[in-house]
């Protein structure tokens, strides 16, 4: 494969870093969780058509260019739900639904007006019909719609149809996770896409996770060049070198891995094992540099005002979210023993 980011994903990315430079905003630490004029600002740029095919009239861009946004998005630890709205569930839409569903659902969201969510475990369905629950569905707090997994099929579900009760709930950084409840609420059907949403989902997630961490080492060293400790500069010591030498090996390895679930994906490869390799590096490098920030940067590092516990925090969720390191282990063994 070539890692070469195409013409495409660079400019997209600079457009995206550009507007997120300008326009992000931070809540206080635990509330809030959507940035909504900051949704609305990538929506007018033309960011977030990245899901809807040309054909469609979209940008008609792929995955690999959504990853290239991803990653900008984690670099600013920005608030906005590009991972489950656009990466996920809209370019489901666009893929697997008809054209009304894309005019009624998608576009909207391509215009920075709606947001999507997705949950993929704790329903059920019947006759297209669903019930059950899942806790701390990203964004949930604040989508107009989900796709949900329910008896081997994903249905799109209107947030304000009856039966539906959404309850916000508060993550490790943000207030924007939701308890979805549904009870014999009618679903539109997308068909057995179920690990189509996932292994795309999880993608996303390893590419927002390399912003975080991209991000939160150069904080780090920077921080460690300036500071001093006994008349030296952090950095000069040799245990804080062998740290950050160490992180910037597990950012690599990030960049390296969710490139190629990225890639495989996008040229409709088999892609299970390399999307779990690439969750298992997201989630153990994630979680090492996201400790090494707050180690190196002392008492601040723990401070839920300062900079870098947004990239603490962000890190931790995305360590989790679709499945953690044991998980995408267990999920890769059951790829390699397979005949």
């Amino acid at each position: 494969m070539d890692f070469t980011p195409s013409e495409a994903s660079a400019d997209l990315a600079a457009l995206t870093r550009r507007i997120l430079a300008d326009k992000v905003t931070h809540d206080p630490h635990g509330t809030g969780g959507f940035d909504a004029p900051l949704w609305t600002a990538l929506g007018q740029a033309g960011v977030l058509d990245a899901a809807l095919p040309s054909s469609l009239g979209g940008g008609g861009f792929g995955l690999l260019e959504q990853c290239a946004v991803l990653t900008e998005i984690g670099r600013a630890a920005a608030a906005v739900p590009y991972l489950p709205s656009i990466t996920m569930a809209a370019a489901a839409l666009a893929e697997f639904g008809t054209p009304e569903l894309v005019d009624r659902w998608v576009l909207p969201v391509l215009r920075g007006e709606r947001v999507l969510a997705v949950a993929l475990t704790g329903f059920t369905a019947s006759g297209g019909v669903l019930s059950g629950a899942q806790s701390a569905v990203h964004f949930g707090a604040f989508a107009n719609g989900f796709l949900v997994a329910a008896s081997g099929e994903v249905y799109l579900v209107d947030a304000a149809a009856p039966g539906v009760t959404v309850r916000p709930q508060q993550t490790t950084d943000h207030a924007d996770a939701g308890l979805l409840e549904l009870s014999e609420v009618p679903g539109v059907s997308l068909g057995d896409i179920g690990e189509w949403l996932r292994l795309r989902g999880t993608a996303g997630v390893c590419a927002q996770q390399l912003g975080v961490v991209e991000r939160a080492l150069e904080l780090t060293a920077a921080y460690a060049a300036e500071r001093k400790q006994f008349d030296h500069v952090l950095g000069g010591f040799q245990a804080v070198r062998q740290r950050l030498a160490d992180a910037y090996v597990d950012v690599e390895a990030v960049r390296l891995t969710s490139l190629q679930a990225a890639w495989r994906l996008a040229s409709d490869l088999p892609s299970a094992e390399a999307v779990a390799t690439a969750k298992f590096w997201a989630s153990e490098a994630g979680h090492r540099v996201a400790h090494t920030t707050v180690h190196i940067h002392g008492g601040v590092g723990i401070d839920v005002d300062h900079e870098v516990h947004r990239y603490f925090t962000a890190a931790k969720r995305l360590e989790f979210l679709l499945g953690a390191s044991t998980s995408q282990l267990l999920a890769l063994g059951d790829e390699l023993a397979r005949p």
